[in-house]
C-alpha cells in the first residue's frame, strides 16, 4: 500500500512539474513574441511624392502609376514597388510611390536606364511637381 501511495505521489509531482514547465515556456514565448524585431537591410528605397497637373485625367493618372509597375518589371535590380498611397501628409500632392532596389548600384543603373527615361518623359508631361528621396542603411 505504501509503495502505491508513493508511486501516485511521484506521478502527481511529475505531472505538476510538467505543467509548470509548459506554463513557464508559454510565458517566455509570449514575452519574446511581444518584442519588436526589425532589420536594417542594405537595399535602397527610392520614394517619390508627386502632384499631377489639374488637367490630367483619372485614366491618365492610373495609367502613369501602373506604368511604374511595368517599368519595374523591365529593369534589373528592382526588388519591390509600392504604388498605393496609404497616407500623404503633404495635402497638395496627389500621391506617393516607392521602389526598392537591391543595391546602390541598381539604383544608379535605374536612373540611367533607357526604360526609365522613356517612362519619365511620359510621367513629366502629366505631373506638376514631385519630390524624390533615396534611403538606405550604412
Amino acid at each position: 500500500m505504501k509503495s502505491t501511495k508513493k508511486r501516485v505521489t511521484q506521478i502527481v509531482l511529475c505531472a505538476g512539474l510538467f505543467i509548470a514547465g509548459i506554463a513557464a515556456g508559454s510565458l517566455h514565448a509570449r514575452s519574446v513574441a511581444g518584442q519588436n524585431r526589425f532589420g536594417q537591410p542594405k537595399t535602397v528605397l527610392h520614394v517619390v511624392i508627386y502632384k499631377f497637373k489639374d488637367a490630367t485625367s483619372n485614366n491618365d493618372r492610373e495609367t502613369a502609376v501602373k506604368g511604374i509597375k511595368e517599368m519595374a518589371g523591365k529593369i534589373p535590380g528592382i526588388k519591390n514597388v509600392w504604388l498605393k498611397t496609404e497616407r500623404n501628409q503633404i495635402k497638395d500632392f496627389s500621391g506617393v510611390y516607392a521602389i526598392e532596389f537591391t543595391s546602390a548600384e541598381a539604383a544608379a543603373d535605374y536612373a540611367e536606364s533607357p526604360v526609365h527615361e522613356a517612362w519619365s518623359k511620359k510621367w513629366q508631361e502629366l505631373r506638376e511637381n514631385s519630390l524624390s528621396f533615396q534611403i538606405s542603411n550604412p
